[in-house]
């Protein structure tokens, strides 16, 4: 792993008004240029873990957090979320949520305008986003008037516009059709791929995570259950299905394959390892 540019240690969160935590001491490490996912059931603290990468937890939620989140050098406990917005760029499931602004321009000026950025440079920065997320036309279209896939790749351009060195991505295709989700799994691999950004994605597309993905930490009552590569974690068919996660629907067939008496030599988790390893 490269050199850690995610570090939590010991981290505890529990909302104001609730009988349990919502992360149990966490420990882990990310490194610069991971595309780690974050999968588990719903409640086992995928969406916290993600506020405490920025400072929404602890700073805009009320309740108590004990241990260290440390993000690029900067203790977040310790930071603004304005200030570690520089570092972290958050993008939730639902991209109407985050838009606001008149035109698609505005929508991406609006943070640079916040932290003072010149107006020359951000002039600059939104052709460049806009650029990478493949939106280079639709400047002065309304938000509202785009696709949900449009939406969300707006909602990553406004993001990658403060020049993160961190991509969260909290579900982001869960209100997208097909299409929609192709287009931001895409944007994300090229920017981990060509720009080594750390991404950090909660995503319950298995098979895709699979593909994209190089490590899976999955979550379980706010605890780590399983953290490692893709074909160490979703290998282990029985564990993921306790808890409420699955793995891809090949790795389940050669599990079941296996149960029948049948030689797997390993468990694929994509359907081009499943096309040589699992005998026909």
């Amino acid at each position: 792993m490269a050199e850690p540019i995610i570090t939590i240690e010991n981290l505890c969160y529990q909302y104001a008004l609730t009988s349990k935590l919502a992360l149990d001491h966490i420990n882990l490490e990310i490194g610069a240029g991971e595309y780690v996912a974050v999968m588990g059931a719903c409640g086992a603290g995928k969406t916290s873990l993600c506020l405490s990468l920025n400072g929404i937890i602890p700073h805009m939620m009320v309740g108590g957090m004990e241990g260290q989140v440390v993000v690029a050098g900067q203790d977040t406990g310790k930071m603004t979320v304005r200030e570690l917005a520089r570092t972290v760029g958050m993008v939730f499931d639902n991209p109407e949520f985050q838009l606001s602004q008149i035109t698609v321009r505005e929508e991406i000026a609006l943070g640079l305008e916040n932290t003072g950025v010149p107006r020359n440079e951000m002039l600059r920065r939104i052709e460049e986003v806009l650029g990478i997320v493949g939106l280079v036309g639709f400047e002065d279209r309304s938000p509202l008037a785009l696709s949900g896939g449009q939406q969300q790749r707006l909602a990553i351009a406004a993001a990658l516009a403060m020049y993160p060195q961190v991509l969260v991505l909290d579900e982001p295709t869960s209100n997208l059709d097909p299409i929609g989700k192709e287009e931001v799994f895409a944007v994300a691999a090229r920017l981990n791929r060509e720009r080594g950004m750390t991404i950090v994605i909660v995503e319950h597309e298995v098979e895709v995570m699979a593909t994209y993905a190089s490590r899976i930490v999955v979550l379980n009552d706010g605890q780590i259950a399983l953290n490692g590569p893709p074909r160490q974690v979703l290998r282990q068919v029985n564990t993921l299905e306790q808890i409420g996660a699955r793995s891809p629907q090949v790795t389940e067939l050669a599990y079941l394959l296996e149960q029948r008496g049948h030689t797997v030599s390993e468990y694929p988790v994509t359907l081009d390892q499943a096309l040589t390893l699992i005998p026909l």
